[in-house]
């Protein structure tokens, strides 16, 4: 359990779809974008942060392929001193919740007392790749290149979403209760934003059009308003998968998120409103292939951390890997009692998830920190509860107070 650390600001871009609005956004500005923001909207100079830590699970994407010190650049291009350490971290898309869990580590140690954690993603940079080129010898013929992003995961173990299928059944969840998930994630969503819930997380991006005025972007374009149980069921399975679909799981998405937290001594020193303070943090990790439930063991380490229950919990949000994530760890924490998991999913995801808000994956972990945060803070305090999993089953939870 953490003591007097808390957030003072946090802020993030809109999520752009694939090959959409933010394409053409180098990788290091995309980051800097939100880095900067989140020091602007509380007017605290870069000298007072003793340290980033940033979430990056692809480097392919960076100008500088090869050890791009991705943080460092970042930093850099967003202002900050030079003399500002940083770590670039990849826990794929654990990493930008990890980044403040090891920040608060630093605080809880007496090394630093203010700091920023974030990520940044990018899929539509993504290059394709020529590999052994180099000592083939090669002289003639056709050059065989690969998508990196096709069968998303990792080489040596099944896709993600095949795993997370083959979890979803052996819980016996259906494929329609993975649809009605996205459609509510959807509907969630539009709701939110028309409520005007996205605006104090959400910084408006102006947006260069080729012989076009700008335009502003100020909606994650991966929401659907169109989405319906009759369009998601039209949808074949991914890979062979009996329950996963493109319409239930999130897209490949492009943004950038940050949080400025410090001790309570530095805040109060600094004379800056305290938005929430964090609780706890933690991260877990299970064998490969049951990565649909390790938000499960995740949260429930975490509030055992915090000395809470689930009853003390006012909102909570499982990140949408795919649907049947929060619906798979939902079941896991109230031990396959559907009355219990129904009062969860009344908790859950209320302004949507990646589903609809976009999946920029080293990005996503903030994100869900400071949607949680600013919710508690218009329904007047209490706790949240978020959770969010990542490459080869490994999981992140924290819980935070207002």
């Amino acid at each position: 359990m953490y003591k007097d650390i808390v957030i003072v600001s946090a802020v993030r871009t809109p999520f752009g779809r694939y090959c959409g609005s933010l394409r053409e956004f180098d990788y290091f500005d995309l980051g800097a974008l939100p880095m900067r923001e989140v020091l602007s909207r509380v007017s605290v100079s870069g000298e007072q942060v003793d340290e980033v830590f940033w979430g990056v699970g692809d480097t392919s994407v960076c100008k500088d392929v090869y050890t791009s010190v991705a943080a460092r650049q970042t930093l850099l291009k967003a202002g900050l001193p030079p003399q500002t350490p940083s770590i670039s971290l990849d826990k794929a898309c654990v990493s930008a919740m990890s980044a403040i869990h090891y920040g608060c580590r630093a605080m809880m140690a007496g090394e630093i007392e203010c700091a920023i954690g974030g990520g940044a993603t990018s899929f539509s940079q993504e290059p394709l790749i020529v590999r052994g080129l180099r000592w083939q010898g090669f002289r003639i013929g056709d050059v065989v290149m690969e998508d990196p992003l096709v069968k998303l995961g990792y080489k040596d173990f099944n896709p993600v979403s095949v795993d997370t299928d083959n979890v979803a059944m052996e819980y016996g969840i259906s494929r329609e209760e993975q649809d009605e998930w996205a459609l509510r994630s959807h509907q969630r969503y539009g709701e939110a934003w028309a409520a005007g819930r996205f605006k104090d997380e959400m910084m408006e991006l102006e947006i260069a059009q080729p012989r076009k005025d700008p335009f502003l972007l100020n909606i994650d374009e991966q929401y659907r308003a169109d989405a319906s149980m009759e369009k998601l069921g039209k949808l074949p399975g991914i890979y062979g998968c009996k329950g996963v679909t493109a319409g239930n799981a999130p897209g490949l998405n492009d943004g950038a998120t940050a949080i400025l937290f410090m001790t309570r001594r530095k805040a109060d020193e600094l004379g800056l409103e305290i938005l929430a303070e964090i609780v706890a943090m933690t991260s877990i990790a299970r064998p490969a292939d049951r990565m649909a439930e390790a938000p499960a063991f995740a949260m429930q380490k975490a509030l055992g951390s915090a000395s809470l229950n689930l009853d003390d919990i006012s909102v909570m949000e499982i990140n949408e890997a795919f649907a049947a994530v929060p619906l798979v760890s939902m079941l896991k924490l109230a031990e396959n009692d559907r009355q219990k998991v129904k009062k969860l999913h009344e908790k859950a995801n209320v302004n949507g998830s990646a589903i609809a808000t976009g999946h920029p994956n080293t990005a996503s972990g903030a994100r869900v920190m400071m949607n949680l945060m600013y919710e508690l803070r218009r329904r007047g305090g209490g706790y949240a509860l978020g959770a969010i999993c990542g490459g080869l089953a490994q999981a992140d939870a924290c819980v935070i107070r207002v």
